[in-house]
């Protein structure tokens, strides 16, 4: 009967050693890890200062479309000159977007139209530099004589919605 118990015991714990080894097989990385390319994709669509919610999503998603082109661009480069080809696409992430208006030259001007969709990525913001200075507390400004404005011309103005695209491609 001991000896009984005894085979029993011994048959119990080769099979329990088993058992755990096979799982630390089974947790054991196998083969070599997938190699990726990272990279972050940039691209800009014209978009009018006034422009309504479909009009403002459209011309987001084409500065995204760029954008995503751009990475791949990029990412083929890169590819080409560590000696491997671009695989499929591991992951894409909507990175930021936003809205700059200017007129001729470098003057900033607002955008007065309806946000893009720049969804949940990291960031998302328009540009209105004067904003910032319509913050600052008000100065009492010295009096003076009323004098006549002349028109100013107008300027063209000029807006730009840029987005930007994070892509991990497989290196094959």
């Amino acid at each position: 009967m001991r000896k009984l118990l005894t085979a029993t015991l011994a048959a119990a714990a080769a099979l329990i050693a088993v058992g755990l080894l096979g799982v630390a097989a089974a947790e054991a990385p196998t083969g070599s890890p997938v190699r990726t390319v990272g990279v972050e994709g940039v691209g800009s669509a014209p978009i009018a200062q006034e422009a309504n919610g479909t009009a403002a999503n459209a011309a987001y998603r084409q500065a995204m479309a760029a954008a995503i082109s751009d990475g791949q661009e990029k990412a083929t480069f890169l590819a080409g000159h560590v000696g491997g080809t671009l695989g499929a696409v591991q992951s894409v992430v909507e990175e930021n977007g936003d809205v700059e208006c200017e007129s001729e030259g470098t003057e900033y001007v607002r955008y007065l139209g309806v946000e893009p969709d720049f969804g949940t990525g990291r960031s998302g913001r328009i540009a209105a530099p004067e904003a910032a200075g319509a913050l600052k507390s008000p100065k009492s400004a010295p009096r003076h004589k009323k004098k006549k404005h002349k028109a100013k011309k107008a300027s063209a103005v000029s807006c730009t919605v840029s987005a930007g695209v994070a892509l991990n491609y497989q290196l094959n």
